[in-house]
């Protein structure tokens, strides 16, 4: 029969050792690729990275991974093409690193009621209830001042060094 210290510390330390998921805003995602920023570059190269290697359970959607394909090929300064553009959202697609997670007819109502009754942008408030649903409470993002007031998840602003 095995001890009951020895379990009761491997259960322990087992539960320390468990990460949280969390969602990745868009806008960290862009940054990854956009190097006309370079501090912000290179922590959220860093925060990809931590996801591959199992340092994060990294989180995202079909919206964000839409979004980062949109964003990448119309507004990064970089010139990224539809091609490499393709790529990287394969990448994310196929990686089994990330969690991806989606959204049903009944998130889009609560997140267009959550929308109207803070005043804020749809989007992210689909994120925020996409993210909910799925248990996940805690959300990385530059865009604080649209995810606040929202409830229920921890904002994380990964460029803001007194985080981290």
């Amino acid at each position: 029969m095995p001890d009951i210290i020895l379990v009761d510390l491997y259960i322990k330390t087992e539960m320390n050792c468990m990460k949280d998921d969390v969602i990745f805003d868009t806008n960290i995602l862009v940054y990854a690729f956009d190097n006309s920023e370079k501090q912000k570059n290179i922590k959220a190269k860093s925060l990809v990275l931590d996801v591959q290697n199992n340092s994060i359970n990294g989180v995202i959607t079909n919206q964000i991974l839409g979004e980062l394909f949109n964003v990448l090929t119309t507004k990064v300064r970089c010139g990224i093409t539809y091609k490499e553009a393709s790529l990287i959202i394969n990448d994310f697609v196929f990686s089994d690193k990330w969690h991806k997670i989606n959204y049903t007819y009944n998130t889009v109502e609560k997140a267009a009621e959550m929308s109207w009754k803070l005043n804020k942008p749809f989007w992210d408030t689909l994120i925020i209830i996409t993210a909910l649903e799925n248990n996940i409470n805690k959300i990385y993002t530059e865009n604080l001042k649209d995810f606040t007031e929202m409830g229920g998840i921890k904002i994380i602003n990964p460029f803001d060094s007194s985080v981290y």
